[in-house]
């Protein structure tokens, strides 16, 4: 980060003006920006993989020397995706503006349409990569917004019941209250143990972990790292799901989100 950079990359507005180019779009439209910046044109926005556009992040090569390859550029997300200013503004300006932006054609309350941008799709695709099937229980590492709308999105595509996990008690009771959660606080009970218990021995048959930062998971109960450490890895919260599964286990990892399912 630099002085003067503008984060938030979750955000819509109306268009003020557009670009030459631009000609799916028009003055006074109303539409909800995702933070990943496609070209849509390139090898992967060809294939709908468009958070790893080849064209739209200039600093590729800090990620690429980081973790081996690199995504699309991001707005408001660090120049190490491009230095795009986010959302946290007046006005935002847009690139590849005829790929990206998503035109809200009805009435539809801001809020309604908002979390289309990043956390719903992200928690959305964690419950369709679970491939859950009628009547599953579905456990869901983390009660933050990606983790609440993974669970309702379980329950969307057919999940008869949803465990959260996690230790913060006013995100466990939220979990509880908008989504029909049973909840596991980890700091307290043996969270294998439990989830063990909670399913007839067997362990819920798709495990998702929402995860956006470490510091979600620290604690005695699934760390294996020292009693101070400030978290624990998510390689170690991995291989707890792939533990309290059921025992024929797939993982699918993608960025900021795994998922788990027997």
């Amino acid at each position: 980060m630099k002085s003067g950079d503008v984060l938030g990359h979750e955000f819509m507005g109306e268009v003020v003006e557009v670009g030459s180019e631009v000609k799916n779009l028009a003055k006074g439209d109303w539409v909800v920006v995702p933070f990943t910046i496609a070209c849509g044109r390139c090898f992967f926005c060809e294939r709908e993989l468009w958070s790893l556009c080849d064209n739209s992040n200039p600093n590729a090569w800090i990620p690429e020397n980081l973790y081996g390859a690199s995504a699309s550029g991001l707005f408001g997300y660090s120049h190490m995706y491009g230095g795009y200013s986010g959302g946290q503004a007046e006005y935002a300006r847009v690139p590849f503006a005829d790929v990206g932006p998503i035109k809200i054609y009805e009435d539809l309350r801001d809020e309604q349409v908002l979390f289309l941008s990043d956390i719903f799709p992200t928690g959305y695709m964690a419950a369709e990569n679970c491939n859950i099937q009628p009547g599953d229980t579905v456990a869901v590492w983390g009660c933050g917004p990606v983790g609440l709308l993974a669970m309702k999105s379980a329950v969307m595509l057919g999940a008869e019941r949803v465990i959260a996990i996690d230790r913060v008690k006013s995100r466990l009771l939220k979990a509880h209250d908008d989504c029909c959660a049973e909840t596991i606080n980890y700091e307290e009970v043996d969270c294998l143990e439990a989830l063990r218990e909670m399913t007839g021995g067997r362990g819920p048959i798709p495990v998702s972990m929402p995860l956006g930062w470490k510091r979600t998971v620290q604690g005695p109960n699934i760390s294996t790292t020292a009693q101070n450490r400030r978290s624990c890895s998510n390689r170690t919260v991995l291989s707890f799901c792939a533990r309290s599964s059921t025992p024929a286990g797939r993982v699918e990892p993608y960025p900021y989100l795994a998922c788990t399912a027997g």
